[in-house]
């Protein structure tokens, strides 16, 4: 059982994504104006409408080869049947990562401290994405500890202390220019010495060369597994959704940089660009572990692909799928 109930969770979920549902919506319905059937026309519409809605070019090659593959078979697809079938093509291409993390925030957690190592650019909203989740953790009953290794910025050590304070969990730091990846030893040590069930450690917001940027992540990587030899158990990447095509860009600088095996999508409430999910988890096969769909604590979710893709197609007030 989660924090909130499903019902609660679902209006959330529909009010972040009601930008994103009124501009796919409005495309696809401009795709199959006029049109009774699915022929090459819709297609070449559908498939302006999925890149032009940030699905991606290859996640949307791959979305309209089996819409062909469907009408080859079927021979005839009817414009009120293509919702329903974009809608299962994108789900299983969501469903395709599930299983690999905790199911919730009060799910058991398979590793004790659970280690989340939080990368992403400044700007994204990693901070208050790592305030949210020791929030709905610490909400879940778990103990929780914060590790301030984004040493780069003072403001960014400071930031995470503030958010320690208010969230009411420790932090350990060390103050601007510290080594990173001894401030991850001491937390970790620190976690493992008070029985501490999850881990939450920042790193550098920026993007330097991918050199610097894999050492750096090693080494914290490398020092952790002396004292938990298979932490970090997330590597999270934080990306904001309202950039679109640049957050594919950052995943693909930090996925070629590092190891990372769960995404953060930020700021989904205000942007029509929610489709990027969609290609990001896809074109990376890295799954979506945590959506933020409002500035509340409560507003960042644990990621529920069949949820995603109902609220998605339930159109908002006014917009039909037929």
């Amino acid at each position: 059982m989660g924090l909130f109930s499903k019902k609660e969770k679902k209006e959330t979920l529909d009010q972040g994504l009601n930008k994103t549902k009124e501009s796919f919506f409005s495309k696809l319905s401009r795709s199959i104006l006029g049109k009774s059937t699915v022929d090459d026309t819709v297609l070449d519409s559908l498939e302006e409408t999925l890149i032009t809605s940030d699905v991606g070019v290859n996640t949307t090659l791959k979305i309209i080869d089996k819409l062909q593959e469907r009408i080859k078979r079927d021979k005839y697809i009817s414009t009120r049947e293509l919702s329903s079938i974009l809608r299962a093509e994108i789900a299983t291409l969501l469903r395709k990562h599930e299983g690999k993390f905790p199911a919730d925030f009060d799910a058991p957690l398979p590793h004790k401290p659970y280690v989340v190592l939080v990368v992403g650019v400044n700007g994204v909203g990693k901070t208050t994405t790592i305030a949210k989740l020791a929030y709905q953790y610490k909400q879940a009953g778990r103990k929780v500890m914060l590790g301030a290794a984004d040493t780069f910025r003072a403001a960014a050590v400071e930031q995470l202390q503030l958010w320690a304070d208010r969230v009411g969990v420790p932090i350990v730091q060390q103050g601007m220019n510290a080594d990173p990846a001894s401030v991850a030893y001491d937390t970790l040590q620190s976690a493992l010495a008070k029985d501490i069930d999850v881990v939450l450690i920042d790193t550098a917001g920026r993007l330097h060369n991918k050199v610097g940027l894999m050492n750096e992540l090693g080494k914290i990587r490398k020092v952790m597994q002396k004292l938990m030899p298979d932490a970090p158990h997330e590597v999270l990447l934080v990306l904001d959704a309202s950039t679109g095509q640049n957050a594919i860009e950052q995943a693909r600088q930090f996925t070629d940089a590092t190891d990372v095996n769960a995404l953060a999508l930020t700021k989904l409430d205000g942007t029509a660009k929610g489709g990027v999910i969609i290609g990001i988890s896809d074109e990376f096969q890295v799954p979506v572990r945590y959506i933020g769909l409002g500035e509340k604590m409560t507003d960042l979710q644990v990621f529920d692909a069949d949820a995603f893709v109902d609220s998605l197609f339930d159109p908002v007030s006014g917009q039909t799928d037929k």
